[in-house]
């Protein structure tokens, strides 16, 4: 063997660890059997926790034929991860069980929960959230954020239908013709469009309301009215974000758009909102007074119930019915209400950006990259995420260029190098 070699380096294979889930409802996966044997393919060693896809219906079997390994329980499991993808969040039990050096990836919410991110810190794990992936063109097949959105939208307007004690399209019979539903999305965003495709394919009339005025086109695209605020030039600047998302507005703005929201909300009889500023609680759109102007029966489904409602009588996680006799429903994960579609998307979205990290079964934390330098939150013991210190009030690590392949620990690499020259040594003496 050649003098310095490293037999474990050599031989050993990146190790990815797909966690059963453990957060109370979820059921999607990080993976899928395909993303998996794709992953295999690309000579990485995948461990699947057993029961892991059995939400999403996925088999242990079907991920032992695409190549994967079913590890029995979840402390075997992260004792000998190199990498860990979830879904959601880990317990604090969970990063206990992480090696320090080992790369998380997930959506972790770290800025609605930045205490995280110095747990993960102290914990010496390399965080990599996907819900901070930059919203540039070459990520687009990363973006969870967008494809969960999609689900969202689409179920939220099943739910309303669901519990709509009408039809949703005008239909014309011999008992008389039925007015179609009135549906009022607030947001624009993939959500927002979504549910206002999905309404419109169920056969709804569909108003739509969004801070951002370039979304008119493609509400209107899709068969909507788009509700517009009346805005100056500097409302206009400010009302999206460089990634795309919807600014905080003004209070000026914010009494124009009550006074049109008002005027709307009595009329419709289902609601679907979607807004949400990153970083940030929900803001209040509907008052309860406005709910007050819904007919009985109505029907609002609260999509940003997470951080706190887009109504001011939303209860995360509840269904609840007011004393008008309006339904209410503060549901905080709706794609995990649809686990097969949700976990294909989100799987493909994680599997992609592995693959950005990942070449020929090694690890290149390339920081000088936009993909992974926005999307990482903690390495090397700190925080380095600008979003998320500023959140906790401190100033941003700046991440070293390169990291050691990921399994090799300080002292292993000792060890290995000893080996490597104990080896060699014999072999000289052996030719002499």
């Amino acid at each position: 063997m050649p003098r310095g070699a490293h037999p474990r380096r050599r031989n050993a294979a990146l190790k990815i660890a797909v966690p059963r889930e453990s957060a109370s409802g979820e059921t999607r996966a990080a993976l899928t059997p395909q993303a998996a044997g794709q992953l295999v393919g690309n000579g990485v060693e995948v461990l699947v926790q057993a029961g892991a896809g059995a939400g999403s219906f996925l088999s242990d079997e079907a991920y032992r034929e695409a190549g994967a390994t079913i590890v029995p329980d979840a402390p075997a499991l992260y004792g000998q991860a190199d990498m860990v993808l979830r879904v959601g969040r880990p317990t604090d039990e969970e990063i206990s069980f992480l090696k320090p050096g080992t790369i998380l990836i997930g959506t972790l919410g770290t800025l609605a929960n930045p205490k995280l991110a110095q747990t993960l810190a102290k914990a010496g794990v390399t965080a990599i959230s996907m819900d901070a992936i930059p919203r540039i063109s070459r990520a687009q097949s990363m973006d969870t954020l967008s494809s969960q959105a999609t689900v969202g939208g689409y179920k939220a307007v099943l739910l309303a239908a669901e519990r709509l004690p009408k039809f949703m399209p005008l239909l014309t019979t011999a008992a008389g013709t039925v007015r179609p539903a009135r549906v009022l999305v607030f947001g624009a965003g993939v959500a927002g469009l979504m549910a206002i495709g999905t309404a419109k394919r169920l056969g709804a009339v569909v108003e739509a309301t969004d801070v951002r005025p370039v979304v008119k086109e493609q509400v209107q695209s899709l068969g909507g009215t788009f509700l517009e605020v009346e805005m100056t030039d500097e409302e206009r600047a400010r009302a999206e974000t460089a990634g795309g998302y919807a600014g905080e507005m003004s209070d000026d703005y914010k009494r124009r758009q009550a006074e049109l929201i008002a005027s709307r909300v009595g009329e419709a009889d289902a609601i679907i909102t979607t807004a949400l500023i990153p970083g940030r609680p929900a803001p209040k759109l509907i008052t309860a007074e406005m709910v007050k102007t819904m007919r009985p029966g109505s029907v609002i489904v609260d999509m940003a119930a997470e951080m706190g409602g887009n109504t001011e009588l939303t209860e995360p996680g509840k269904e609840v019915v007011t004393d008008n006799g309006v339904r209410i429903i503060g549901f905080t994960n709706l794609p995990a209400t649809m686990p097969a579609s949700a976990t294909q998307m989100y799987a493909k979205n994680i599997q992609t950006l592995v693959s950005h990290l990942v070449s020929d079964g090694k690890l290149n934390l390339d920081f000088g990259d936009e993909i992974t330098a926005g999307a990482t939150i903690t390495h090397g013991g700190k925080v380095v995420h600008e979003a998320t210190a500023k959140a906790l009030g401190i100033e941003p690590a700046t991440p070293k260029p390169a990291a050691e392949p990921a399994g090799t620990s300080a002292q292993e690499e000792s060890a290995q190098e000893e080996s490597a020259q104990e080896e060699s040594a014999r072999e000289e003496k052996g030719k002499s």
